[in-house]
C-alpha cells in the first residue's frame, strides 16, 4: 500500500492539482494519465509531493526529485533555463513539470504499459509534463540531452498542436537536442542494406518495432528534419513553422516555404541519404546485384559444375581402365616369357 500510495501521488503530480485530489482518493487512477488545458504560465500548485521528494523551481520549470537526485535535478534545471529556445520556434510560455523517477518501477508505473522498454524519458505534451529516469539509468546517455529532446516535443506541441507527423516530431526533437551521434547507426545499419531507405510515413511504424529498428527510425527522422532545415540556410525552419501555424498543416507550409511537395522532399531526402552514406549505397547495390546474379546464374553455374564433375569422373574412369589394361599386358608378357623358358620356346637346336 505504501508503494501504491507513492505512485498515486506521483500521478497526481503529473496530471495537475484537480486530478491530484482524485488520485489520492481513488486506487484505480491510471498511471501516466494526462489532461488537456489552457496555457499555464504560472507554476502549478502541487497539492502533495511524494513523501521525501523535493521541489526545485526556476523560470517556467519545476523539477520534482528525491534527495539522491538533487544534484541531477539542479543541473537539469540550469540546463533548461540556459537553453530555453528551440530552432525556428517562437518564445515559449507554458510551465513545465519534470519528474525524476527514482527507480525503474516508478518510471514504468508513471509512463504506462505502452512505453518502450528502452525509453529513458517520456513527454506528455498536452499537459506539459515529462517523466525521466534518474541516476539509475546511466546507459541512457547524457540526461541533459535527453531532457532537451523531451522539451523539444513540448515546444513543438505548444507551437503547432497535436497534428505533427510522428516522424517529424521525433526528428525535430533529435535535431533540437543536437543528437548528431545518431548518424552512426546509419553507417553500420544492415537494415538499410537489405530493405533500403524507407518512406517518411514508413518511419512511424519503425518507432514501435524494437530497439534496433527504433534507433534506425530515430536516426532517419533526425536526418529528414536536418535536411529540411538545410534547404533555407538563412532562416532554417523559422519560415516553415510560421507558415505551418498560419495554414495549420504540414503540406501547404512545405510548399510555401520550400517550393516542393512532400513527395518531392521525400525523394530528395532518400536520395541524399543514399549519397551521403555512400558505403551503404554501394553495399546495397552490390547486395541486390549479388542476389540477382545468385538467383539468375546460380542454376546455370550448378549445371555446369555438375557437367564438369561427370566429365572428370569419366576421364578418371577411362584413365584407370587404360592403366589396368597396361598393367595386365605387361604382366602377361612377363608371364609368357617365363613359361616358355626362353625366347625360342625352350626347344633344342638340331633335334
Amino acid at each position: 500500500m505504501r508503494l501504491c500510495g507513492r505512485l498515486l501521488l506521483w500521478v497526481a503530480l503529473l496530471v495537475g492539482p484537480s486530478a491530484a485530489v482524485r488520485a489520492q482518493g481513488t486506487t484505480g487512477q491510471g498511471a501516466g494519465a494526462e489532461v488537456s488545458g489552457g496555457p499555464d504560465t504560472a507554476a502549478p500548485q502541487l497539492v502533495d509531493l511524494p513523501s521525501g521528494a523535493q521541489r526545485f523551481d526556476a523560470g517556467r520549470f519545476t523539477i520534482v526529485a528525491y534527495p539522491p537526485e538533487e544534484r541531477l535535478a539542479r543541473t537539469l534545471l540550469a540546463e533548461a533555463l540556459a537553453r530555453d529556445t528551440f530552432p525556428g520556434l517562437p518564445a515559449l510560455h507554458r510551465h513545465v513539470v519534470i519528474a525524476l523517477a527514482p527507480d525503474d518501477a516508478t518510471f514504468r508505473a508513471l509512463v504506462g504499459a505502452g512505453a518502450p522498454e528502452w525509453g529513458a524519458a517520456i513527454a506528455f505534451p498536452a499537459s506539459h509534463r515529462i517523466v525521466m529516469h534518474g541516476r539509475d539509468n546511466g546507459a541512457a546517455g547524457d540526461p541533459r540531452v535527453t531532457l532537451r529532446h523531451e522539451l523539444a516535443h513540448l515546444a513543438l506541441f505548444e507551437a503547432l498542436g497535436p497534428t505533427v507527423p510522428r516522424w517529424f516530431d521525433e526528428g525535430y526533437a533529435s535535431f533540437a537536442a543536437g543528437e548528431w551521434g545518431r548518424d552512426d547507426v546509419l553507417v553500420t545499419s544492415l537494415g538499410l542494406v537489405w530493405r533500403g531507405v524507407p518512406t517518411l510515413a514508413g518511419l512511424d511504424s519503425g518507432f514501435y518495432r524494437g530497439s534496433e529498428t527504433a534507433q534506425r527510425a530515430y536516426a532517419l527522422a533526425h536526418r529528414a528534419v536536418a535536411e529540411l532545415a538545410s534547404l533555407d540556410r538563412e532562416r532554417g525552419l523559422a519560415l516553415f513553422f510560421r507558415y505551418w501555424q498560419e495554414d495549420g498543416a504540414f503540406e501547404p507550409a512545405l510548399r510555401r516555404a520550400f517550393g516542393m511537395t512532400s513527395a518531392d522532399f521525400e525523394a530528395h531526402w532518400r536520395s541524399r541519404i543514399r549519397h551521403q552514406y555512400g558505403v551503404i549505397a554501394v553495399v546495397a547495390d552490390l547486395s541486390v546485384l549479388s542476389l540477382f546474379l545468385v538467383f539468375l546464374l546460380g542454376p546455370l553455374w550448378w549445371q555446369r559444375r555438375r557437367r564438369q564433375q561427370v566429365r572428370l569422373e569419366r576421364l578418371r574412369a577411362a584413365d584407370e581402365l587404360l592403366a589396368a589394361r597396361e598393367r595386365e599386358g605387361a604382366l602377361a608378357a612377363l608371364l609368357g616369357e617365363d613359361a616358355a623358358g626362353g625366347p625360342d620356346g625352350g626347344r633344342i637346336k638340331g633335334s
